[in-house]
């Protein structure tokens, strides 16, 4: 009897998942609790496991697909005899071109789970015409109401939705389609398309999001980084022994945040609704990029925690990040966010809100600057500070007030030790 492959419960708020690449291919053996297929939703990667020993007799989820949460994946069979269904179909839907035949050809096109069948659609029903015109426009045959039998597009439907320039979306779709004019033939050979994966698609919608629901402004600031440097290389051997990671500058700064939060209560509040939910706790977000686009692990009542104990959290999100081991709950329940485009050589930049949250801070690369102390020019090294804030919730005083407290903590750490 074949046991099934199903997506499994992914998480809070999450519904559907993209199927990223199966590790097998039908009619290979596999270990109970081997990962088998790889699938993308819109905040981590997940690898579903095999539910039990066996061959992997179907694979019904194509890499690209869409699936809910409990959709069948495929499934496992017994013994090395279940094997899928052969890959030599015995129609050849590539070489017909006859468009007025698309509909019939495509009902006509088994269903039976071969690997090499159907490269194009998720459901590997549509024909070639479909897929041509989807690669021509950009419009996913996946995102359309199929007029055809059993709900499969036609060629009309693809016209139509070019026509229009609409294309309607299939339940959970949260982004519009956007039909991009035709390239050139001569340009067009040399371009590549990809889908974009589900973290991809998230990060778009949610950055469009807070700019259009946020009446989003910047206000910047810098700060003379001489002291933080020099506690820095006086103390980070010593610091490395006794806590087992590196002193950076990140533990410095969301110690500052945090003490800036507490001056400023309204940048670590949100808007629901009619309401002002002010947080009286303060999750630190910190942002971090990976191969497949930047995530925001959350450092839980930071306020709580030693420089040490941020650090420690940190690096251990920065391990699983690389790792693509990051669960929902790491991403979950942030107040606050900080950004560090420094690490990427950005001079000044105008970071965007980590929607709902009502403020972000940027931090940017060291460099030295010529700068008045006590009025000689000196050589100081500095970094511009810029906090994006929404200004329905922070005036531009308390905007301006959080980042002058961010900067007098940097600029005299003992501030951040005795709480001043």
């Amino acid at each position: 009897m074949a046991t099934e492959i199903r997506v499994p419960t992914l998480g809070e708020s999450v519904t559907e998942a993209t199927i990223g690449k199966w590790f097998k291919k039908a009619g290979e053996a596999v270990a109970a609790d081997e990962p088998i297929v790889e699938l993308e939703t819109d905040k981590v990667t997940i690898e579903v496991p095999a539910p039990a020993a066996g061959v992997l007799s179907e694979i019904i989820a194509k890499d690209g697909e869409t699936v809910g949460v409990g959709a069948l994946l495929g499934s496992i069979g017994q013994g090395a005899g279940a094997k899928a269904a052969p890959a030599a179909a015995p129609a050849a839907p590539a070489k017909s071109e006859a468009p007025k035949s698309e509909a019939p050809k495509a009902a006509a096109a088994p269903a039976a789970p071969a690997p090499a069948a159907a490269p194009m659609a998720p459901a590997g029903t549509n024909g070639p015409a479909v897929a041509k015109l989807a690669a021509e426009s950009g419009i996913n045959p996946a995102l359309l109401a199929g007029s055809g039998k059993d709900s499969r597009v036609t060629k009309g439907d693809m016209l139509a939705a070019i026509a229009t320039s609409v294309a309607a979306p299939a339940p959970a779709a949260s982004a519009p389609v956007t039909v991009r004019a035709p390239s050139v033939p001569a340009d067009a050979v040399r371009e590549e398309r990809v889908k974009m994966t589900k973290l991809r698609q998230t990060i778009a919608r949610r950055l469009k999001d807070a700019q259009n629901n946020a009446a989003m402004l910047t206000t910047f600031n810098d700060v003379d980084m001489s002291a933080v440097m020099s506690l820095r290389a006086q103390y980070k051997d010593v610091f490395e022994k006794k806590h087992g990671v590196k002193l950076g500058f990140m533990g410095f700064f969301s110690k500052a945040v945090i003490q800036a939060l507490k001056d400023v209560p309204e940048v670590n509040a949100e808007i629901d609704g009619q309401d002002l939910v002010y947080k009286n706790y303060y999750n630190i977000g910190i942002a971090v990029g990976t191969d497949k686009g930047l995530v925001v692990p959350v450092v839980r009542d930071a306020d709580t925690l030693s420089i040490a104990g941020i650090e420690k959290a940190i690096a251990g999100y920065g391990r699983k990040a690389r790792d693509g081991k990051l669960g929902i709950e790491d991403l979950q329940g942030g107040t606050f966010t900080i950004t560090n485009g420094g690490i990427y050589g950005s001079l000044m930049s105008t970071p965007i809100l980590n929607a709902p949250q009502s403020g972000i801070l940027g931090m940017h690369r060291i460099e030295e600057r010529p700068v008045v102390v006590k009025g000689q020019i000196v050589a100081r090294p500095m970094m511009y500070l810029a906090l994006s804030y929404d200004h329905r919730i922070v005036d531009g005083k308390g905007a301006v007030t959080f980042l002058v407290r961010v900067k007098e903590a940097l600029e005299d750490p003992t501030r951040l030790v005795l709480d001043l």
